[in-house]
């Protein structure tokens, strides 16, 4: 029976001591970025385990600052219309940012380029773009691609940090700024005389072609 009761009290313990080792982790990503640390101290690794998204909008907010961009502020956390940071380019352009702090292997999907494309009137800004940690899908690519919305993966992410840690900001605002990878042919498409057509459901043309015949 004493046994029983010692292996109880090590299990016990084990867990308590495993439970307040996690805690101490987080706790460490628990404070706003802006708060308590050092830029150039930050890795990818930091950002990867960040407890939510706004940790990563804290970073980019203070690292556009940082940078000497000017017109720099955080939306709130909710009802923020799609962007999460804006920013004054060097050209003197209003951009929004939308950021998606995703683990690795989760992609992002067209959703964050439709928030950050529709912000744009809201903020009165020329550009939009959205930086994620993670990499995004090909629907993602092409939707930003026709509608001009700059994307900045993981990779550009361990670059900019790299570049920060090296006090190399031109890089970076070189980085930031470059134009967007675009898609031109379906503008240009506008002005065809017949336009044709694009994800089309022909499941559901054929059915009401049946309902139509049988009335």
């Amino acid at each position: 029976m004493e046994i029983i009761f010692v292996l109880i009290g090590i299990v016990a313990v084990t867990a308590i001591l495993l439970l307040f080792n996690k805690a101490k982790k987080w706790k460490k990503f628990k404070t706003p970025v802006l708060d308590n640390y050092d830029l150039k101290k930050i890795t990818i690794d930091h950002i990867d385990q960040m407890e939510d998204g706004s940790e990563f909008e804290m970073y980019l907010y203070q690292l556009l600052l940082e940078l000497g961009y000017t017109g720099v502020y955080k939306t709130p956390g909710s009802r923020d219309f799609g962007a999460d940071v804006v920013f004054t380019d060097r050209e003197g352009f209003r951009n929004v940012i939308q950021a998606k702090r995703y683990s690795v292997g989760r992609t992002v999907g067209v959703d964050a380029v439709q928030q950050a494309f529709s912000s744009m009137r809201y903020y009165k800004a020329k550009k939009s773009m959205v930086i994620t940690s993670s990499e995004f899908t090909d629907p993602c690519e092409t939707l930003a691609g026709i509608n001009h919305v700059k994307l900045l993966d993981r990779k550009d992410l361990e670059a900019i940090i790299k570049a920060f840690q090296q006090d190399d900001h031109t890089a970076i605002k070189n980085r930031i700024e470059a134009e967007p990878r675009m898609i031109l042919e379906t503008w240009s498409e506008m002005n065809d005389p017949v336009l044709r057509d694009i994800k089309k459901d022909y499941k559901a043309e054929k059915r009401v072609n049946e309902l139509r015949k049988a009335k």
